[in-house]
């Protein structure tokens, strides 16, 4: 049995993580998290009376904290998914991603780099930190190619920036003080607990809703996506059988344009009519993509990313297990029987409108 310190625990891929661990008990978990706008406990209530779970609140970035909670949890693997994680917001504001996703990640890092070397045996050879990153730190693709863990990072937005520079710092500490590290950059993730900011989830709550789906610039933006718990998959059999210093691409193999995206959605919906009319009173009748509203596009918004997933099914033998049709439809079926959960992590924190498209206001004009 190993002993998981998860940060950003409460989060969309870190609490699917969470439940992952739980659930097939591999393990004891400590999670450490913020709980920013994005990070809800409504997401590890069902765990909170688990025997092997715990819950921190605190940041990565404060020290005191960290250097306390390593020696007494002792963790097997740490597992890095705290961050700020929305474009839009850093094109608002960058202030946060700088803190928590450099300057939190160089924190976290360089406390477990201490507790690390005051290991032994076994369980110094066997820890590992992962880092969890995003195929965005590569930048834009044309109408061809692929990422691969050898693509030069050119990242094209603060969030991502900031994600860059926290890989960078990973790699770092394991050239220089072989600190054994893993990266892993995912393509766009969705599936269950997903915050109702990312485009799969507002277009869905606000498709059932019948209230306008913002589209960015001609919707033809190409992303791939892929399955929340494909993902988490993959970041075990990173854990259980990467090598130290690597990086591995995480990419669901379904390339699509936003609006084909939606259009796919928008089909999944239309396919549980008969669940949604169990589970809520939202017109089951409407024409979704005459929702559809394309509003300008955000400054710095890559045209298309596609992950080559070749060496992390190589070397790990992990393959996604989910098409988009076959994820988009567990996704839907999870929102409209769980609407009490959308309900609740809205409250207070978000009204569903697009960010990230604004100018900036220059102080003193």
């Amino acid at each position: 049995m190993k002993n998981f310190l998860i940060t950003g625990g409460a989060g969309f891929i870190g609490g699917n993580f969470v439940a992952k661990v739980l659930r097939e008990e591999l393990g004891k978990v400590l999670v450490l998290d913020k709980l920013t706008y994005a990070g809800h406990q409504a997401t590890l209530r069902p765990w909170e009376e688990h025997p092997a779970y715990r819950f921190v609140q605190g940041d990565i970035g404060d020290r005191d904290l960290v250097r306390r909670l390593l020696p007494e949890f002792q963790p097997s693997y740490i597992i890095n998914f705290a961050a700020e994680s929305h474009v839009d917001r850093s094109i608002e504001s960058a202030q946060d991603f700088i803190e928590t996703n450099i300057v939190g990640t160089y924190v976290l890092i360089d406390e477990a780099l201490s507790y690390w070397q005051g290991l032994s045996g076994d369980e110094a050879r066997s820890f590992r930190f992962h880092h969890i990153s995003t195929d965005e730190v590569y930048g834009s693709l044309g109408a061809t190619g692929y990422f691969t863990e050898h693509t030069p990072y050119a990242p094209n937005s603060p969030y991502s920036a900031s994600k860059a520079a926290s890989d960078h710092l990973v790699r770092a500490y394991h050239q220089t003080h072989q600190l054994p590290t893993a990266i892993t950059n995912c393509s766009n993730n969705y599936g269950l607990y997903q915050f109702p900011e990312k485009l799969i989830p507002l277009a869905l709550m606000n498709a059932l809703e019948g209230k306008p789906i913002p589209v960015y610039g001609d919707g033809l933006n190409i992303r791939d996506w892929l399955y929340v718990e494909d993902h988490c998959e993959a970041i075990l059999r990173v854990l259980a059988h990467g090598q130290p210093g690597e990086t591995y691409n995480v990419g669901g193999r379904s390339e699509m344009t936003n609006l084909d995206l939606l259009h796919t959605l928008f089909q999944c919906l239309k396919d549980q009519a008969d669940l949604i009319q169990e589970h809520s009173d939202y017109r089951v009748d409407i024409d979704y993509t005459a929702l559809v509203e394309f509003i300008p596009d955000r400054p710095g918004h890559d045209r298309r990313y596609a992950i080559d997933t070749g060496k992390i099914q190589r070397e790990l033998g992990w393959t996604p297990r989910e098409s988009l049709r076959t994820g988009l439809a567990k996704t839907v079926t999870w929102y409209v029987t769980h609407l009490d959960w959308c309900r609740e992590v809205l409250k207070d924190n978000y009204d569903r409108q697009r960010l990230g498209s604004a100018r900036r206001t220059v102080s003193g004009q």
